[in-house]
């Protein structure tokens, strides 16, 4: 990557860089949301599950859950701090932490069964191209959870400022970009508690 995409996916990088070490304590009550949509991949014993902007891999175990002892589980992170504190988290006994940018992933294609992608989507410098990419390594059926633990309006609200009306994850514009890169769009539901854009690959 280039010039400002490149640019800001460093600026990306070290800004959760300085952020990893004790990130789950400043969200301590986030795992029964992230269960509840890793459910919704519809993953069954056996299946190939990727943590996509894994951070500190927080989805992880739940994703093992979900495949059992069977089944492949991979978290992925552009930010090796990030992995450090997963690994220190004891994360790597739920699968495995490969640091990678989500845009150019080791994998060959249609490899995984579902992706989890917990905050990212608003980080990426081409959402389409990430969204493109993610889209290569699933298989034909399978699902996409881009997801955060808090709904655009709740999480502005913390943040200080209002919705933006250029964010990727409004309605449509989020059906739109995933119909453009390989997803049909099956469920959206911003609610205060959380933000889910459910996919499937089309076939």
């Amino acid at each position: 990557m280039h010039g400002r995409q490149g640019e800001r996916t460093t600026g990306i990088r070290e800004f959760f860089a300085a952020r990893a070490v004790g990130w789950e304590t400043r969200y301590p009550d986030d795992t029964p949301a992230y269960a509840a949509a890793v459910g919704e991949l519809g993953l069954l014993p056996g299946g190939r599950a990727l943590d996509v902007g894994c951070g500190t891999a927080r989805a992880l175990p739940l994703l093992r859950g979900a495949v059992g002892a069977s089944g492949t589980v991979v978290g992925v992170d552009l930010t090796p701090e990030m992995l450090r504190e997963a690994a220190a988290l004891g994360r790597r006994g739920a699968g495995a932490l490969v640091e990678a940018d989500s845009e150019l992933l080791p994998f060959r294609e249609g490899v995984f069964d579902a992706v989890f992608a917990a905050g990212l989507v608003h980080h990426l410098p081409d959402p389409a191209a990430g969204l493109r990419e993610l889209a290569r390594v699933t298989g034909p059926g399978g699902r996409l959870a881009l997801f955060h633990p808090l709904g655009r309006a709740a999480l502005a609200a913390r943040r200080g400022h209002g919705l933006r009306p250029d964010d990727v994850r409004a309605r449509p514009r989020i059906g739109r970009l995933l119909d453009a890169t390989g997803w049909e769009l099956l469920l959206l539901d911003d609610a205060e508690n959380r933000y889910l854009a459910l996919a499937v690959r089309r076939r």
